[in-house]
């Protein structure tokens, strides 16, 4: 079943539906989430409901009750599960995927797909979703996939939305009805919008006109206005956690307070019953004053760098009514329980790590959706604000824009690959792979190629058949003419310049072009990144990086001779200048590419050719055709459908089998490393199978390989702490070191290996293993060896950032303790996880 329905319509009381049969009439209902966070709050539903014993959890961090009747847990426990033919999925009788859209997430989305493609088809999915424009598509392909599926639409929302606009001290509706109820955007906001990009020079010899210019709200200023309208509670989108930190300082500054003294009393009573079990110290380190002086007035944030406690407490006490506004990051609107009554959406933009991207649709509806409450609520209310660089009309066309299609993100990787190896044949394999909802949608693609393909082909007969001459060949006529004026446009009867040769070449150059410069300071290969046009000069730019990672901008004066393209360099999709990894990755590839020299044309024209081609087209037989004007016409047109017909037939041969083909050169890579043999898994391979981690090939080899048997505990931990530590946002240059010199030793062996198995991706176009980062080394050291919290961490250092990687530190420590080679290893292993579990990162974020 696929129930696809928008937040607050109630479609997770179909899954818990499915929990409710499993107990009345045995077997097994698990419930599973994208997130931790959703675990332990629907772990907390189903406990209240029916008790200790018939309610179990099983996440990463926490293993409750594991056999009961009614298991949540992660997405991710469930796949592994499969993987290893655990005895918890004997009696299995029915599986919720909440939150099954996450599918198309880029980095974890095919986990879903692994589950729906793996579990036995006698176990009933009940997938639930967030409102998706291809429902029907995703429900074929459960059909086709696990049999009989009921596919439930709702469109409607139980709770209204009315969309704001809120410019200046203005707060508009966003549409207005017309006499025949249709709706329309607000002719006031495009008013306002005009004030705010009209220029206010004045034209020559004019006079200024002085007009008020739109401004984008204060905080305080929005949270007074929904107080005084009755709009509270609120969830205020900022996408940032600073920005919701600093929103949270700057209510508190302007002596902004939501709460009577009953509910302040309340809520400072149910804080410290939270965090009871932190030390003084560690609640001072974590910024204990000025939380509980924001949660007192009503005002919280909420994101990914507060420790769990501090989230969950504002969670239900925003879900109790006691806090009425709360700044929260994206990751608020992915599920968890916080019905509000209002939205705001500080900013329409959102950095996704590499550059700042609109949001679409899909994002606008689920942050939106989020407003107002089932059962008490008439109405809810999403809140936009005056925006700096998307106008009114951008805003509307988002807010009533209803298509955001679920698109699936599947690719297979080194432990599928070797779960696939381990429990079947290659030929189930492969049809596996092509099972998944990415060959399903590539393949209805060809479909739609092969449609659009064979009507060009029909188009393309009948221009060869009208641009037939019977006095001679069309084809060789028309070669001539473009012979002709391709040395015309080479440089015409009186040659080029090597000026002119220069901007011609740069003009031709390509981002991903390699050059070469022969002398002078900027002596070296250059991969092209951007060719630009100076508008005020009508003169190319080219801004290239060098192999030593400097970014260089080159005017056409800067080259003595025409810079040709001496080799080709992909550049990764979603490459952006700014991010430095990407410039590091590119710049690796630069060094070990390949240059030819190539041949330089011949740019100077002798008038003699251009004659000998006149004195051919006039002769030529075709040329007095009275129809020659429209067989050249049906030429042109023949021509450019036949590069057309070509380019359809290289993306059909792209998208059939292509997940096939991926899996095949993943395999390779097992088989080089010797994780495969004859389609059989040898002892590496076995080892491969039990790790589930983004970097899961790397920490394999490095096992087998003995990099860590000669690192104490501490060290053990720090070392594999580069193995998930990822930072966030562009990094800022500063070199991180390794806190011990047999760190630093095993940090280089770890990266000489990278580097190998990025060869062997890089040679078939792969991209499965993410570089390490030791930036998070040192922490991890210090805390690992007892260090107190305050010593560990900076300033700027977000505590539930500590906390999370700390979580998956230990995820990763527990699994290379199953798999470790040796006693003495496993010891150390085990010593490394009882180094980090303890103060704020061993408090529990369930209640049990």
């Amino acid at each position: 079943m696929l129930v696809a329905a928008p937040t607050g319509a109630g479609k997770t009381v179909v899954g818990e539906f499915a929990a409710w049969l499993a107990l009345e009439s045995g077997g097994k209902t698990f419930y599973t989430t994208p997130i931790k966070a959703l675990s332990n709050q629907k772990y907390g539903d189903f406990l209240s409901r029916y008790g200790t014993d018939s309610v179990g959890l099983l996440t990463g961090d926490n293993s409750v009750n594991g056999s009961a009747s009614v298991v949540v847990m992660t997405t991710e426990v469930l796949r592994n599960m499969i993987y290893e033919s655990s005895p918890t999925l004997t009696d299995l009788r029915y599986v919720v995927l909440d939150e099954v859209h996450y599918l198309q997430d880029r980095y974890r989305g095919a986990v879903w797909e692994e589950i729906l493609i793996h579990l036995p088809v006698d176990v009933q999915i009940i997938s639930l979703s967030a409102t998706i424009s291809n429902a029907e598509e995703f429900g074929e392909w459960l059909q086709t996939l696990r049999g009989r599926t009921e596919v439930i639409i709702e469109e409607e929302r139980p709770v209204d939305i009315r969309h704001w606009y809120f410019a200046s001290d203005e707060l508009l509706p966003m549409f207005v009805h017309t006499a025949d109820g249709q709706a329309m955007p607000n002719p006031r906001g495009r008013e306002l919008d005009r004030r705010r990009h009209r220029d206010a020079r004045p034209a020559r010899g004019g006079r200024r006109v002085v007009e008020k210019r739109g401004r984008m709200p204060l905080r305080t200023e929005v949270l007074e206005r929904l107080n005084s309208e009755d709009m509270l509670p609120a969830i205020y989108f900022i996408f940032s956690r600073k920005g919701c930190d600093e929103a949270v300082r700057q209510c508190l500054r302007d002596g902004l307070r939501l709460t009577n003294p009953a509910e302040r009393q309340r809520i400072i009573e149910y804080a410290d019953l939270r965090v009871a079990e932190l030390s003084p110290n560690e609640l001072d380190v974590l910024g204990y004053d000025e939380w509980i002086a924001g949660l007192a007035r009503g005002i919280a944030a909420h994101h990914a760098g507060m420790i769990p406690p501090f989230k969950e407490a504002v969670e239900v006490l925003f879900s109790r009514g006691l806090v009425k506004a709360v700044f929260a990051t994206e990751t608020l609107a992915l599920g968890i329980n916080m019905p509000a009554r209002s939205v705001v959406i500080e900013s329409l933009m959102k950095f996704t790590g590499e550059k700042h991207e609109q949001l679409t649709p899909g994002q606008y509806t689920q942050f939106s959706g989020r407003a107002g409450r089932r059962g008490l609520d008439e109405l809810g209310h999403c809140v936009v604000l005056l925006q700096r660089f998307i106008p009114f009309e951008g805003i509307t066309r988002l807010a009533s824009t209803r298509t955001y299609p679920l698109v699936s993100s599947f690719q297979p990787s080194y432990n599928m690959a070797v779960n696939l190896v381990r429990n079947y044949d290659l030929d189930e394999a492969e049809h596996l792979v092509n099972s998944s909802f990415a060959q399903f949608q590539a393949d209805r693609d060809v479909v739609r190629l092969e449609q659009t393909k064979e009507r060009s082909v029909a188009y393309l007969a009948s221009y060869r058949e009208r641009m037939q001459c019977d006095r001679g060949d069309i084809h060789e006529y028309r070669d001539l003419i473009a012979r002709r004026q391709a040395l015309e446009d080479r440089g015409g009867k009186s040659g080029q310049t090597r000026g002119r040769r220069v901007l011609e070449a740069v003009n031709a150059l390509r981002p991903g072009d390699v050059i070469y410069v022969p002398g002078g300071k900027r002596q070296g290969r250059y991969a092209v990144l951007e060719v630009t046009q100076q508008a005020s000069e009508r003169r190319p730019r080219v801004l290239a990086l060098s192999e030593s990672r400097t970014m260089v901008r080159f005017a056409p004066n800067d080259f003595r001779e025409p810079p040709l393209p001496r080799a080709r360099l992909d550049l990764p999709k979603g490459f952006h200048v700014r991010d430095p990894k990407a410039r590091r990755h590119l710049a690796r590839k630069l060094a070990d590419v390949e240059m030819h020299h190539p041949r330089p044309p011949r740019h100077v024209v002798d008038d003699d050719e251009i004659k000998a081609l006149d004195r051919g087209i006039e002769s030529h037989p075709v040329h007095g055709c009275p129809d020659l004007g429209r067989h050249l016409h049906y030429a042109d047109r023949a021509v450019r459908l036949e590069k057309e017909i070509a380019g359809v037939d290289r993306r059909v041969k792209r998208r059939t089998g292509t997940l096939a083909r991926r899996f095949e050169l993943v395999l390779e890579i097992l088989e080089h490393l010797d994780y495969v043999k004859s389609w059989t898994l040898t002892s590496k391979g076995d080892v491969l199978r039990a790790v589930y981690n983004e970097s899961d090939l790397l920490v394999v080899e490095a096992l087998e390989r003995g990099m860590f048997d000669d690192l104490d505990a501490p060290e053990l931990a720090a070392v594999c702490s580069t193995l998930v530590y990822e930072p966030r946002g562009p990094e800022t240059g500063v070199l991180h070191e390794l806190p011990t010199p047999a760190t630093k030793d095993v940090w280089s062996e770890i990266m000489r290996l990278w580097r190998t198995i990025k060869k062997q991706e890089e040679q078939r176009g792969l991209d499965l293993t993410r570089e390490p980062d030791p930036g998070f080394a040192t922490r991890v050291h210090r805390w690992a060896s007892g260090a107190p919290l305050e010593d560990v961490l900076g300033e700027d250092d977000p505590a539930g950032d500590f906390v999370r990687v700390m979580k998956q530190l230990t995820d990763l420590l527990r699994q290379v303790e199953e798999v470790a080679p040796s006693e003495v290893l496993g010891g150390r292993v085990r010593a490394a996880i009882d180094g980090i579990q303890r103060g704020v990162v061993a408090y529990s974020s369930v209640d049990i």
